[in-house]
């Protein structure tokens, strides 16, 4: 039995939802050149954490008018597909939202009744004076971010400043990088600690080669961010990239396999 396991500390399932992607170059996801042609689709998911009585969403994915703007393949909606997983959106209490860019944060009036978990650096980021220049707010949909306002006008946001535990078992970790106030969550589950890096890695290529995605606000908070996310997670398995087909090719499809949700809390097919 781990030290964890004696403290009494949950174990939480935890599954992910694939609900768009497009199609990439293997040019356009890593900051360093590289060398090799073909292609490098990024899939898009939201996760669940689920356990002791809870149940987290977390990141709210976009919608379809969204996806036809930023001419991405949507294949369901991310918040309908909690139905999947018996969740009626209506009942849930906590949304955790990893940052603020459009493929996170859209999608809050499905959940009308939730408390969004937020470091407060990313709303002062993506409301502040760098949202002036054109790249650095391509990523953010205004309507999504004015949503968040509204949110704390109506005491609908629970603000962060840093790590901290957000329930037994449950952790947010300020990392920034790709943006200002990005954090990642590390959540135990049967297999160990686990870690949602989100976007702190796109990808696990992204980490192997030290090579950040080009969406990034601090290069040296990213690179920086691989390491520290590699020692929260238990093994290399266990830290999980934001947008890497292979964690759909790779984990336990749940339920129906059109359904488009794996687990990640059981072991995957492929070991890192």
């Amino acid at each position: 039995m781990s030290k964890d396991d004696k403290e009494g500390l949950p174990q939480y399932e935890v599954y992910a939802i694939r609900y768009a992607t497009v199609a990439r170059k293997r040019a356009e996801n890593f900051m360093v050149h590289d060398p090799h042609e073909g292609p490098m689709p990024l899939d898009y998911f939201v996760w669940v954490i689920r356990g002791a009585g809870r149940t987290i969403v977390v990141d709210t994915g976009f919608n379809r008018q969204a996806a036809v703007e930023r001419k991405r393949e949507f294949l369901r909606c991310p918040i309908e597909s909690l139905r999947h997983l018996g969740i009626e959106p209506a009942q849930v209490s906590d949304v955790i939202l990893t940052h603020l860019h459009y493929d996170h944060a859209g999608n809050i009036k499905l959940l009308p009744n939730a408390i969004m978990h937020l470091q407060e650096s990313e709303l002062q980021y993506a409301t502040g004076k760098y949202m002036k220049y054109d790249l650095m707010r391509h990523a953010y949909a205004v309507d999504d971010v004015v949503d968040i306002v509204r949110g704390v006008y109506d005491k609908r946001v629970a603000f962060y400043e840093g790590d901290a535990d957000m329930a037994p078992g449950i952790r947010l970790i300020h990392v920034g990088g790709h943006t200002k106030g990005l954090q990642s969550v590390r959540v135990h589950t049967a297999r160990g600690w686990m870690v949602l890096a989100s976007d702190a890695a796109h990808f696990y290529e992204n980490i192997d080669h030290e090579s950040p995605y080009p969406i990034v606000f601090h290069v040296g908070d990213m690179l920086e961010g691989y390491d520290r996310l590699l020692k929260l997670a238990d093994s290399k398995d266990l830290l999980i990239p934001g947008h890497d087909p292979l964690v759909f090719q790779n984990y336990p499809r749940y339920g129906d396999p059109d359904n488009g949700i794996v687990s990640l809390h059981l072991n995957p097919s492929v070991a890192r």
